[in-house]
């Protein structure tokens, strides 16, 4: 072949799983070899064989920068206001807003998500940058790997926890401009493992209602996929969506589920393994404000790698609630089920809840309310303890695994309390 240029393969991924392609394809790397001859493979992934893997050079374009999409919010504009077709009514403090609902879009998705709003009502106003946005939010609820919890409906409340609370304040600061200009990174994130059902979703929840950030949630087992590959570029797809709504709250719930094989490489082909060496290489260069609050049940399921000091900015541990918090605890949900706490005896049901964990706590109001209902009666301290009375707490019925799991936490782990 003496034909010299460059040959543009559009989606030609598919057809390298056929070995005679390979084979020819290979044949004419060849005839190419030495001459002013190159081929150009794209696509959304590009996965080469062995055989030919040696033989390329992978180039991953970026997603459009702050710069970019800001030529495109300009020609966009520009291009729609001389047809005539819409008024422009934003002011310039509105382009960063902008700038941030298109950020992790492409630069045809970006032209076509401004014409879309613009176009349905004949205008371009602040109110269509908001709808830019959830537009996006939607896009990434229906990849089913994130859930999204808005600004506006956190309103979860988080009775104890006086040493988290305290952190969270204090490392507020680091996003701040001042904190910049010092060069301090913002902070990474944190790691809250304990015992089941004593609030650690309600922590990392708090977390995101103190800063007023919204909150996406990444369930570690949602990331597996049967196919190879799938895993990973499930994980990758899920942090450069948290990203793009930087500075956000990223929770991903139940860690351990994700990496937990990567003491032992041969159990899942090295799957964990390389999820690890994923999330550890990004959690320590990732640029965006992305606050990582991850939560585990089983410590000990956990690769060491993990656990290192400097890898997140803190671990808490969270414990059973002190009898304070317990009372604390009851009040909070007496009030959310319209009761008044003062017409409860709440010494003594702090004292016959000894053991109890909150997520138990609740449990035992809510009964009580059931039977409160169905007997027709008023709620009252004597429904509540038959209830506790009738629970057997996870203190009792896994005393054991309790008691390792605190003397893993002691001297490791910052309590939580």
């Amino acid at each position: 072949m003496d034909l010299e240029g460059v040959f543009h393969l559009k989606d030609f991924q598919a057809f390298l799983q056929d070995a005679t392609i390979v084979r020819q394809f290979r044949e004419l790397l060849r005839k190419f070899s030495g001459k002013k001859s190159a081929i150009v493979l794209t696509g959304a992934e590009v996965e080469l064989p062995p055989e030919i893997e040696s033989e390329a050079a992978h180039f991953k374009l970026r997603m459009p920068g702050k710069e970019e999409l800001r030529d495109v919010v300009r020609s966009v504009l520009t291009s729609l206001q001389a047809s005539n077709r819409i008024r422009i009514n934003i002011q310039p403090d509105d382009i960063d807003n902008l700038l941030h609902s298109l950020s992790g879009m492409t630069v045809n998705q970006a032209r076509q998500s401004i014409a879309y709003v613009a176009l349905q009502d004949g205008k371009f106003d602040r109110d269509d940058i908001k709808r830019i946005l959830e537009r996006k939010i939607q896009s990434i609820r229906e990849g089913g790997l994130l859930e999204y919890f808005p600004v506006e409906d956190n309103q979860f409340e988080l009775a104890g926890f006086d040493r988290l609370k305290e952190w969270v304040r204090r490392v507020r600061i680091g996003f701040t401009p001042e904190a910049r200009t010092l060069n301090l990174p913002p902070p990474k994130g944190l790691l809250i493992a304990g015992v089941q059902g004593c609030g650690k979703s309600l922590c990392v929840k708090y977390i995101a209602r103190e800063w007023r950030l919204p909150l996406l949630k990444l369930e570690a087992g949602r990331l597996y996929d049967k196919y190879v590959g799938e895993s990973e570029k499930n994980f990758r797809k899920a942090i450069t969506s948290a990203e793009s709504l930087a500075p956000v709250v990223l929770w991903i719930d139940e860690l351990e589920k994700a990496l937990a094989g990567s003491a032992n490489s041969e159990a899942d082909g090295g799957l964990s393994r390389r999820l690890l060496g994923f999330f550890l290489t990004w959690l320590q260069e990732k640029r965006q404000d992305v606050f990582v609050a991850a939560t585990a049940n089983d410590v000990w399921s956990l690769p060491p790698e993990l656990l290192r000091k400097g890898r997140f900015d803190e671990i808490f541990f969270v414990d059973l609630p002190r009898a304070a918090e317990r009372t604390e605890i009851f009040r909070l949900h007496l009030r959310l089920r319209k009761q008044d706490p003062n017409r409860f005896d709440l010494q003594r049901l702090t004292e016959a809840s000894e053991g109890f964990s909150g997520a138990e706590i609740e449990q035992a109001l809510v009964a009580a309310l059931y039977r409160a209902l169905y007997e027709k009666k008023t709620l009252d301290t004597l429904l509540i303890l038959r209830e506790i009375e009738g629970t057997v707490p996870l203190s009792i019925s896994r005393r054991e695994d309790i008691e390792r799991l605190r003397r893993t936490a002691e001297g490791r782990f910052v309590k939580a309390s």
